[in-house]
């Protein structure tokens, strides 16, 4: 049974995401020239007919690609904004940065590392995206308002932080470093992005 058939028993979101999966597993492992719809088609188990009906051809699959990556990326981070104190909940939200950057690699590629060429998203895309973005803001904002943090902007941290994160993350991915190493370097790079941030306690002011 294709994965196709599989996922047309679950329904129309089921099938949406298995074609998705296949596509960026192609683009992936052999390129931007794989990602056809009649080679997705042949991977999935469907007709091209089905995808051309969800996503309108192969423009429309990029898009969906890219925005289904951050829909996965903003579940995962929203997950944790409800529990901790909030800059513990600020290190949790870089730690899921990392682990989706490994455990969603495909789609990490396509959102951040131009794993299709020349793709450009269309602006209610980048919209869409920014919201992943938002939540980091947001996090860091909490922390300003209850003093864990000070000395800066929301945004200005939030891009520092991001900026670390994504270069770690992607590095990491790309083979540079070793899984147990990575991860100590990881948490050491978060600390040292916010250390010159944290209140100085033996001066309270």
């Amino acid at each position: 049974m294709s994965v196709y058939q599989l996922a047309q028993r679950e329904g129309q979101e089921v099938v949406r995401a298995a074609i998705l999966d296949a596509a960026t597993r192609l683009l992936v492992s052999e390129g931007a020239a794989a990602l056809t719809v009649r080679r997705i088609a042949a991977e999935v188990g469907c007709s091209t007919k089905v995808i051309y009906t969800l996503f309108g051809g192969k423009d429309g699959l990029v898009e969906a690609l890219w925005l289904e990556g951050f829909a996965r990326f903003e579940r995962r981070l929203s997950a944790e904004l409800d529990t901790g104190d909030p800059r513990e909940r600020l290190l949790r939200l870089g730690g899921v940065y990392r682990a989706y950057a490994l455990e969603e690699s495909d789609y990490y590629r396509v959102m951040f590392l131009g794993a299709v060429p020349g793709f450009t998203p269309s602006s209610e895309a980048v919209t869409a995206a920014k919201r992943t973005f938002q939540i980091l803001v947001d996090c860091v904002a909490a922390c300003l308002d209850c003093g864990a943090l000070t000395g800066g902007a929301a945004e200005e941290i939030a891009d520092l932080l991001w900026m670390a994160v994504h270069g770690a993350s992607s590095l990491e991915i790309s083979g540079y470093f070793e899984p147990p190493v990575a991860e100590r370097r990881y948490q050491r790079l978060l600390l040292s992005v916010i250390t010159p941030f944290l209140p100085d306690e033996r001066n309270p002011s």
